[in-house]
């Protein structure tokens, strides 16, 4: 439903709510006292005066869409996951990680006005200056990784014991360099299973979810590890490419627009840079992600079943690999088989009963080795 609903949302607010909040928002800033010191800054920050009224429209843009997507939000990410027995989180609970998500997001539209639009008032080529940084930023942003979990859960370093032995030498087998092994104490917000690897070079770490060392057993939680062990060992490169490829691309994309919307004079926007193209924007990405990813989902899937082969090679023991995928499909209930063409609009993770029948197959293949 929400995959319709967004950009239809997105659609409808871009024709006919742009140049009404766009002009709330210059009257707003008309009548905020400003001192004369800040004022000079975010001139020059922006390139001329309208940055207080640029500011205020884009956060009250992502206001204004959070509440008309609040009903979803809440149906899909709470009242679901309960029926399914998925949490046992209390709603306030769920609010409380609502609102910090919303702070965040803030934050990130703030960065976006000014990094974007700030820049694009003033350079020509904007879009290739802010995609190469934005590119380079996202090789960096992967060593604070571990930290981003941290504003909604408890992490803990995994206890010293036979468990936290067996995994380090095992790491160290699969020469895969680690700070830390870490809990993140998940249950009192999901039941789900979860183990994946976070930060780059000093700060990469294996995190395991505390519902996954209830469900799983030692030899099925190493088997879970080595499966992230195996995303590790992968060519980083052609996905930092392709990505940086893409949001060029879609930069690019976004000068279109700019152009576009002064030649048309949409919504009264009279020069390039104009924040009051930032629905157009974030439509257009939206639009970008529901295209790219049938593709996206794709190369993940394959991502994953080589990463359960080089588990299974690495473990020795496909039998715990199995048991450790039927634990994890069961508790976080994934549907064994879907149809395809669920399989096919994008999902990240090939179906269970694939990975299993995949897992078996190289258990057959090792077998005849001997």
């Amino acid at each position: 439903m929400t995959t319709v609903a967004l950009p239809v949302l997105l659609a409808v607010f871009a024709r006919f709510a742009s140049a009404p909040l766009f002009a709330w928002s210059e009257r707003v800033a008309a009548r905020v006292t400003v001192p004369a010191a800040l004022q000079r800054v975010a001139a020059l920050l922006w390139g001329g005066p309208g940055l207080g009224a640029a500011l205020l429209f884009a956060f009250a843009f992502l206001e204004l869409f959070a509440a008309l997507m609040f009903p979803w939000d809440v149906y899909f990410g709470f009242v679901r996951e309960r029926e399914f027995g998925l949490t046992p989180q209390p709603l306030s609970g769920w609010l409380t990680d609502w609102l910090k998500g919303k702070v965040v997001g803030a934050f990130f539209v703030a960065a976006l006005t000014l990094g974007l639009f700030g820049l694009a008032k003033r350079l020509r080529w904007w879009w290739l200056v802010l995609g190469g940084v934005a590119a380079l930023a996202l090789v960096g942003s992967a060593a604070i990784d571990p930290y981003r979990s941290q504003l909604y859960v408890t992490q803990r370093p995994l206890e010293a014991g036979s468990l936290r032995s067996k995994l380090e030498a095992q790491l160290r087998a699969g020469g895969v360099e680690f700070s830390d092994i870490v809990v993140d104490e998940t249950s009192g917000r999901s039941v789900r299973l979860q183990a994946y690897f976070a930060g780059r070079g000093p700060t990469r770490r294996i995190v395991l979810n505390d519902s996954l060392l209830k469900a799983l057993d030692a030899s099925q939680v190493a088997a879970a590890v080595a499966h992230e062990m195996g995303h590790v060992h992968e060519r980083r490169w052609p996905n930092f490419v392709a990505s940086g490829v893409g949001l060029i691309v879609f930069l690019a994309l976004v000068e279109w627009l700019f152009r576009w919307s002064v030649r048309r004079k949409w919504a009264g926007i009279t020069s390039r840079g104009d924040v009051r193209v930032l629905p157009l924007v974030v439509l257009g990405f939206d639009l970008a992600m529901l295209a790219a990813s049938p593709l996206a989902g794709a190369h993940s899937r394959q991502r994953e079943l080589d990463a359960d082969r080089y588990a299974v090679a690495l473990t020795g023991d496909a039998q715990a690999f199995r048991a450790m995928l039927w634990v994890a499909g069961k508790t976080n209930q994934m549907h064994p088989s879907p149809p395809r063409w669920y399989v096919l609009k994008g999902l990240s993770h090939p179906p269970l009963a694939e990975r299993l029948a995949h897992v078996d197959r190289l258990a057959s293949e090792t077998e005849a080795r001997r």
